[in-house]
């Protein structure tokens, strides 16, 4: 029997929203529709019921015929959930279902990232986060761009470009902040002082990789995970060993994705019951 499921990943910056269809082997969904909206200082449930209408609207279902609301990051938010999963958990079981050759995640949010790595069935296996700084997070991102006058979706592109990046400060936000007005007011370039700000990112990302000694395949998910910048900077920084650095068009929906599929396994379970 077909049923379908929603992961909600109720982020700080951004709302996800993923709907699958479940059918036959329950280890196997489909992926049905996404959502992705900004919060921008709007009232965060708001924001989250929208997405969920619009989705739900979309493919023409109902409330009810959604058999499980599952949710990651603040899910106390979504009043409507039936259960809830960790953030890792879920952004494990996410990037396995978009890249099922993945064996490692990094996932930059807006105020933290972390590395875990896992098995081929998604269990993680040891995990690292970033301190409470968030000069490597998507936040600290946005509000370089909006400083320097650029869109976000344009970060990563200028950054590329760059011929000689400036390095920037990895200790804290508000040193790095400053480290940016001090170039501006020097004249440097744009695109160096992005490639220096991807760079210091990449390099507290690394590390955190390191320490949980992740191998092959490694999956950027998150916020930034389309920022291909930052992902290039990872690349450049993840040398030696058997790695492989890649990013996805559903990079920034994996914890979604994830806490759906968790979602559709805990249905079928209390359905046996």
């Amino acid at each position: 029997m077909n049923f379908y499921t929603a992961g909600i990943d109720a982020g700080n910056s951004s709302v996800k929203v993923a709907l699958l269809e479940f059918s036959g082997d329950v280890s196997k969904p489909r992926l049905v529709d996404t959502e992705l909206s900004k919060l921008r200082k709007r009232d965060p449930k708001a924001v989250i019921e929208g997405a969920w209408e619009r989705v739900l609207a979309r493919n023409k279902l109902a409330p009810d015929q959604i058999a499980y609301v599952a949710t990651t990051g603040d899910g106390e938010l979504v009043e409507f959930r039936r259960g809830h999963f960790y953030s890792m958990t879920s952004h494990a079981r996410g990037a396995l279902f978009i890249d099922p050759g993945a064996r490692a995640v990094v996932d930059v949010g807006a105020l933290h990232a972390k590395a875990l790595i896992m098995d081929e069935r998604s269990k993680v296996l040891g995990y690292r986060m970033t301190s409470q700084c968030a000069s490597g997070s998507g936040q600290f991102i946005e509000n370089i761009s909006r400083y320097l006058g650029i869109t976000i979706e344009d970060v990563g592109k200028l950054s590329l470009e760059a011929d000689e990046p400036t390095a920037v400060s990895g200790i804290c936000a508000v040193l790095a902040e400053t480290d940016v007005i001090n170039m501006v007011s020097r004249g440097i370039a744009t695109r160096n002082i992005l490639k220096g700000i991807h760079v210091s990112m990449a390099k507290r990302l690394v590390n955190l990789l390191r320490l949980v000694k992740a191998q092959g395949r490694i999956l950027v998910t998150g916020g930034l995970g389309l920022d291909v910048g930052l992902v290039a900077a990872i690349k450049e920084n993840m040398t030696g060993g058997n790695v492989e650095v890649v990013n996805h068009e559903l990079s920034p929906m994996a914890g979604a994705i994830g806490c759906g599929i968790w979602g559709g396994y805990r249905h079928v379970r209390l359905a046996r019951n």
